[in-house]
């Protein structure tokens, strides 16, 4: 079938909009019209090369939309459904069955291998241009940033009809990653003490869900006035510009010593120590940014020798379905409220939607499909 994609041709390039060939679902896959899809910095630090994703390629992983189709052997969805895409995830390795699918064993293949990854038609791209050319696919196992997408049925997480569909897709990735790194990883204590170091996507997450918890301190720290004070109203009892003030230092003094847990959420390098520093014994520092390849950090060993925990999550770590479904609740009960963090765009505004993020103008840029 046809569908309308942006395309990344090489390395570095724009994402242009073409019209490609889709195949049809196959045993264990569906076929979803994607309603619209979230962008995210994972998106663009792949296409400049952080993960390895082939090229050309189509990128997009925060999609949602509805079931037209599904191959054989398909019992988990039906066309009609409402659905998220999850990531996919082998089923078989020893964290998949652990119920820890985000850190399957075969994850790169998965996230970025260029074509499916379980199937008859296992490692092919699904995605071909007019002449025949193949354009690498399953970006995450969907490539959303096109009017279709096919997917691995079992990752679908399907969705209530009254629910916000075109909202839902930063999901699948970027909220449920913030959300989760509270709720699954951290589970801060009564009393708890949390500073959150970038309040973007992620960050404004996790402000959000803290909110949730019996943590009573929640510091946002990032250099972006206007979101620390939306993070303010969405949970943050205390906010640091870190133009004006060192961080650390202003953790130490606002939780009368180091906070019992820190999160970074921004992938730089000297923000990543600052995180592990404001954390002390026994404190964690859980790192969610994305960082250049090959990027390296330094800890001083005798404090972190203290009982410090440095952890890294993926996704919001456990399984998508529970999280996905308690996160839509709770937007709609008002008490996670990432409906604020959104603006809309259409897929042939993808180059306009990134420029804003880089500018700090959108927190979460989404793309809407016109269909």
């Amino acid at each position: 079938m046809k569908v309308s994609a942006a395309v990344v041709e090489e390395l570095g390039a724009p994402f242009r909009v073409e019209e490609l060939e889709l195949d049809e679902p196959g045993p264990g896959e569906a076929l979803v019209r994607i309603v619209a899809s979230g962008i995210c910095h994972t998106d663009e630090i792949t296409r400049h090369g952080d993960l390895p994703m082939p090229f050309p390629g189509v990128l997009g992983h925060e999609g949602a939309g509805v079931v037209v189709a599904v191959g054989d052997d398909v019992t988990a969805v039906r066309p009609g459904d409402h659905v998220v895409i999850g990531w996919p995830s082998c089923g078989t390795c020893r964290n998949c069955r652990d119920g820890e699918p985000r850190y399957c064993a075969r994850l790169g293949e998965a996230l970025c291998g260029g074509g499916r990854l379980l199937g008859p038609s296992a490692g092919r791209p699904a995605l071909r241009r007019p002449g025949g050319t193949p354009v690498h696919s399953h970006f995450f196992g969907q490539s959303s940033f096109a009017t279709y997408s096919l997917t691995w049925a079992e990752a679908l997480v399907v969705v209530p009809k009254d629910a916000p569909l075109a909202l839902l897709g930063p999901l699948a990735c970027g909220f449920s990653t913030g959300a989760g790194a509270v709720l699954n990883t951290l589970r801060p204590a009564p009393g708890a003490s949390l500073v959150v170091y970038g309040v973007g996507a992620v960050g404004l997450a996790a402000v959000m869900a803290a909110r949730l918890t019996p943590a009573t301190t929640i510091i946002a720290v990032d250099r972006h006035p206007a979101r620390l004070a939306l993070a303010a109203e969405l949970g943050a009892t205390h906010t640091v510009d870190a133009r004006a003030a060192d961080p650390v230092a202003e953790v130490r003094r606002l939780c009368d010593g180091p906070a019992d847990h820190a999160l970074e959420c921004t992938g730089v390098i000297s923000v990543v120590r600052q995180a592990a520093d404001s954390v002390g014994m026994l404190g964690t520092c859980v790192l969610i940014g994305g960082a250049p390849a090959g990027a390296e950090f330094g800890l001083d060993h005798l404090s972190t020798l203290w009982g410090k925990r440095i952890v890294g999550t993926l996704g919001g770590s456990g399984r998508a379905q529970p999280l996905i479904g308690a996160l839509i609740e709770l937007h709609r009960q008002g008490r996670f409220p990432f409906d604020r963090l959104a603006r809309f765009y259409e897929l042939g505004e993808i180059g306009e939607a990134l420029a804003a993020s880089r500018r700090g103008e959108v927190i979460k840029p989404i793309l809407r499909m016109d269909h």
